[in-house]
């Protein structure tokens, strides 16, 4: 099977992400949990291995996402969707580094200050 070099694709509000189609990536809108559960699911058995999905889609479908979060061959990355940041992606690349390397080395907020 020939290797069409589709590694990377996204999942989530329909307008923010049918510009991820227009540069090659694998898109699959949803609107709810349930979908986006799906849609994961579809993009990782094509082989998908870097996942761009909405704050409101990841936060609809936490489930899904803890699934793969273990999965080392799976990148599912939170961007912010077209109504803006609410903080949850930030929010998990700071968990994520914590969990890396011990130490909030993004914010560091130390308890000593005052």
């Amino acid at each position: 099977m020939a290797d069409k070099g589709m590694s990377m694709g996204a999942v989530g509000e329909r307008d923010a992400v049918l510009c991820f189609k227009a540069i090659g990536m694998d898109v699959i809108p949803t609107s709810n949990g349930d979908e986006t559960t799906r849609a994961l699911f579809t993009l990782v058995s094509r082989g998908v291995r870097v996942i761009f999905i909405t704050e409101k889609a990841a936060m609809e479908a936490p489930e899904a996402l803890k699934r793969y979060q273990s999965d080392a061959g799976v990148a599912v990355i939170p961007i912010p969707g077209s109504q803006g940041a609410g903080g949850y992606a930030m929010a998990r690349v700071k968990a994520n580094v914590e969990k890396a390397i011990g130490a909030d080395i993004l914010f560091n907020n130390d308890e000593k200050e005052g």
